[in-house]
């Protein structure tokens, strides 16, 4: 039988990367990162990566992997995924893909085409005819015009689901989330990347938290006060991600349970495949 391939979407602190974990474990597949922060060395409390632990069971790609002062495109992911997704197939083993970037999943699924620049206006007709159409039929007409492109966008290859959990009880797991991560070495990640001295516009320095703890590290707030704003931007971030996920994956199948276990259990009910 063909390997599967995977796609875990949600916002921060969903419990995305539980889930995917235990999905890995039961198809015995390998973990493909989807996140643009945690693609990047030592942040990995910071962007709340693996842990040496769930390494350990499990093999995963993309987390940890770029230097921070190496800035990533989605382009330049998508190829790297790319790679890894085929090397995990040839082996005879699923991929599971786990993240919060939309965009990542988007280039994977929909595609990046390697042409010259687009003119703003034309890029933004094309997603509009996407969104109106539904992916089917703008497949068809992608296939028309461009045959080559259809034939590396190979539809109905993936399994998808996005986890939209509700907001509130979201947005408390976030705090609670950014404050551990001070006792578990957040500032000292900081601290080591803004001793090096990078551009600040490099993405690996406008992961959440960064800002705000440089500023504490600085001297010019209170560890109090840079928590707080921290948490603010996460929540902020959580919103976006998942007002990304209702207007570009509106076709994913939804698990809204936060709890690990009747995550799981929905994640089943969605996937009779993976019942005995």
């Amino acid at each position: 039988m063909r390997s599967r391939i995977w796609l875990i979407a949600g916002p921060t602190a969903s419990g995305k990367s539980a889930l995917a974990l235990r999905l890995a474990e039961a198809v015995g597949g390998e973990i493909v990162g989807a996140d643009s922060m945690q693609l990047y060395a030592g942040l990995a409390v910071l962007t709340a990566g693996p842990t040496a632990e769930d390494l350990a069971r499990v093999p995963h790609h993309l987390f940890g992997s770029v230097d921070p002062a190496d800035g990533w495109s989605t382009g330049r992911w998508l190829r790297a995924a790319q790679e890894i997704i085929a090397d995990i197939q040839a082996r005879g083993r699923d991929a599971v893909v786990v993240g919060g970037t939309g965009l990542y999943f988007r280039a994977l699924t929909v595609g990046l085409a390697e042409i010259p620049p687009v003119p703003p206006f034309v890029r933004r007709a094309s997603e509009a005819d996407y969104e109106r159409m539904g992916e089917a039929p703008f497949r068809d007409r992608l296939a028309k015009a461009d045959p080559a492109a259809a034939n590396r966008i190979a539809p109905g290859e993936w399994t998808a689901a996005a986890l939209e959990p509700p907001r509130d009880v979201l947005y408390a797991r976030c705090d609670a989330r950014l404050a551990a991560m001070v006792e578990a070495g957040a500032l000292e990640e900081v601290h080591a990347l803004i001793g090096r001295g990078l551009d600040p516009e490099l993405p690996a320095m406008k992961a959440v938290g960064v800002r705000e703890f440089a500023a504490h590290l600085a001297g010019a707030t209170t560890l109090e006060a840079a928590v707080a704003a921290a948490q603010q931007e996460t929540r902020r971030y959580a919103k976006r991600q998942m007002t990304w996920m209702r207007g570009q994956m509106g076709d994913w199948s939804r698990v809204d349970a936060l709890d690990p276990d009747h995550q799981w259990r929905q994640f089943l009910a969605l996937n009779p495949v993976l019942t005995p």
